[in-house]
């Protein structure tokens, strides 16, 4: 998590027009010592290859690839503009986020500001509050008032194990940045408490960084130790401001719906909301499923995330997508905000789904974008390929790929012991290896992340395939095959 002192916030700020704001951006930046002289070239330079408007009144202007050298130390600068500034295209920005990273530095900073930034209401908050200790405590996610994301809720989860369900939440946590690596530890090795109906509660005294609460459901109910269980919650306390939705869990109609509710009702159930109960939505016209490589050398970062956005934006279809390879919820691909909130990077895979008449179109619009780079300059691959329905064929393939699919021989399946074997052998190569449970159809993740590995939920007997990208991408296959054939440390 980056450091945001409060002198690097500006509330109440004034500005003519566009290149003022980015000029005082940069000046705060150079000022703070985060980059040198000549930074501000950069960040005009970028403005004019593609606006940094994200959406929801926020900008975020930064230098060019040209002038990352220029970047002594990873940092921002926040200028609010209660009066707004235009941006170009109709559009205003109240909050402009002056950003300086050095290599790929800013896609983290970026999806982590994205998280908070993308709620409209939290956005228009920020744009006149006058506090700068609660404007601070808001962008960097540590504002008093306790809620749960929906980013960490995950539903029909195909297992029959109680730690798989656990080390979901304890990844979804991790990826909020609410959790050190010792609470992972801990939770994962820490018995869970029972609270009756199938649903379970884990915790840790250690590691907790911020107040969070990650949830996860099982497709079926199964047994542990003779009792039921269903889905697992997973709370990190930092403070008292949780106390009232932890109070909420013993409620019985709170536990109706974490039990039988859609995402939207234990949303609403663990905040303490009004439930609302939706009508099934209609069924789209079509349906049309493309996963697409990503080539880009500096991932999704803003100027990419907007043309995909300006490519989608003429289609009346509904289109989603989600990063297989890094996990989590499908969000609206018309929206920069969301795109950037991916944190996707190079050889990263997104999976767009399209609903409507024009489903079809756009789905070829978007393989013909990332064949030609997102706007940027790219080794050439031939496109990725669609199909109408619930599932996706080929995608483009790198020249560095390699594939390999291995029978799992463990006597207790894929548990921490062999898991944390396995990561460390992907972790010796220099490639992107995701990895995919075939016998659960599970999505591809990331081989080099102990929990995700965990939450595969793999048996004796199941296949893993793995997907390696890379220099040495061919040397990870046959180590990773070799230390599967050996028995992962058993």
């Amino acid at each position: 998590m980056f450091n945001l002192p409060e002198n690097n916030i500006h509330l109440a700020a004034q500005a003519t027009d566009k290149q003022q704001a980015i000029e005082m951006a940069a000046a705060a930046l150079e000022q703070a010592g985060y980059v040198e002289s000549g930074y501000l070239q950069g960040m005009l330079g970028r403005e004019q290859q593609t606006s940094t408007f994200l959406g929801n009144g926020i900008a975020i202007p930064h230098g060019t690839l040209e002038t990352r050298g220029l970047v002594k130390n990873t940092g921002v600068a926040v200028f609010q503009f209660p009066q707004g500034v235009e941006w170009g295209e109709g559009n205003k920005a109240y909050v402009v986020i002056g950003i300086a990273a050095r290599s790929d530095e800013h896609l983290a900073l970026l999806r982590q500001l994205t998280h908070v930034l993308g709620d409209e209401d939290t956005a228009a908050e920020l744009a006149t509050m006058d506090d700068v200790k609660k404007f601070r405590a808001i962008l960097m996610g540590e504002a008093e008032n306790f809620s749960v994301k929906a980013e960490t809720i995950s539903l029909n989860v195909d297992t029959t194990s109680l730690l798989t369900l656990t080390a979901i939440n304890a990844a979804k946590l991790q990826e909020q940045s609410a959790v050190e690596n010792s609470f992972v530890s801990d939770v994962i090795g820490s018995p869970a408490l029972p609270l009756g109906n199938g649903l379970w509660l884990t915790d840790s005294a250690a590691g907790n960084a911020k107040n969070a609460l990650a949830f996860s459901r099982a497709r079926n109910a199964f047994e542990h130790n003779g009792k039921t269980v269903q889905a697992v919650l997973t709370v990190a306390v930092k403070d008292d401001a949780v106390n009232e939705t932890l109070a909420r869990l013993l409620d019985a109609n709170v536990q109706e719906q974490l039990l039988t509710g859609s995402q939207e009702q234990i949303l609403a159930a663990l905040n303490g909301e009004e439930l609302v109960v939706n009508a099934k939505p209609a069924q789209a016209a079509g349906t049309v499923i493309g996963t697409f490589t990503l080539r880009n050398e500096h991932g999704l970062h803003a100027r990419p995330s907007t043309i995909l956005v300006n490519t989608l934006k003429s289609f009346e279809a509904k289109i989603t997508v989600e990063n297989l390879t890094r996990g989590g919820l499908a969000v609206n691909a018309k929206s920069a905000m969301k795109l950037v909130g991916l944190g996707a990077t190079k050889n990263h895979r997104l999976r767009f789904v399209a609903q409507g008449d024009d489903a079809k179109q756009a789905m070829d619009a978007l393989a013909k974008a990332f064949s030609d780079g997102l706007g940027e300059g790219v080794s050439a691959v031939p496109p990725a390929e669609s199909t109408v329905g619930a599932t996706e064929k080929n995608e483009a393939k790198s020249d560095e790929g390699a594939e390999g699919i291995f029978v799992l021989n463990n006597e207790h399946g894929l548990h921490a012991r062999p898991s944390a074997v396995l990561v460390n052998e992907v972790k010796k190569y220099n490639a992107s290896v995701a990895v995919q449970n075939l016998d659960r159809n599970t999505q591809l993740v990331s081989a080099k992340s102990l929990m995700k590995i965990v939450a595969l939920g793999a048996v004796k007997g199941h296949r893993l395939r793995f997907v390696a990208t890379g220099e040495e991408a061919q040397q990870a296959i046959d180590g990773i095959g070799a230390v599967i054939a050996a028995g992962l440390g058993e």
